[in-house]
């Protein structure tokens, strides 16, 4: 930040890209979740697990990995499962107990981690009543 000249087109340019980052997230959210009228607790677990996934190497992909790059990883899969309909309370839940602790910072996650995080993601949204 320098003077307001020289900072201004570069807050715009940021918040540009915040808002595009937001559109494709509502293209992906809508493309991922699952089919039309089917409850979140009835939707076959293979599509949270395939969002999941997808989602996770998106996020990792577009920060590349960077210092705490889970935490908004975190934060795109609680407002996919919020875009679904599933209460705060519930999404938190269920993203801490399938991410919790099993990413880090500066290390893209291998497919068996996204496998096994993806996993516990759907289980944890087929366990909802």
């Amino acid at each position: 930040m320098t003077t307001p000249g020289a900072t201004a087109p570069l807050v715009i340019e940021a918040l540009q890209e915040w808002r595009g980052w937001l559109e494709d997230l509502t293209e992906r959210f809508a493309v991922l979740a699952p089919p039309d009228s089917t409850p979140v607790s009835s939707a076959d677990l293979w599509h949270w697990e395939r969002a999941c996934t997808r989602l996770v190497t998106v996020v990792a992909d577009r920060t590349q990995a960077e210092s705490g790059w889970y935490g908004h990883c975190m934060q795109v899969l609680r407002w996919f499962l919020a875009y679904n309909g599933i209460d705060e309370g519930q999404t938190e839940e269920i993203v801490k107990n399938a991410v919790g602790g099993r990413f880090g910072s500066w290390i893209a996650p291998d497919v068996s981690v996204v496998d096994a995080v993806s996993s516990r993601f759907a289980i944890g949204v087929g366990g909802i009543r």
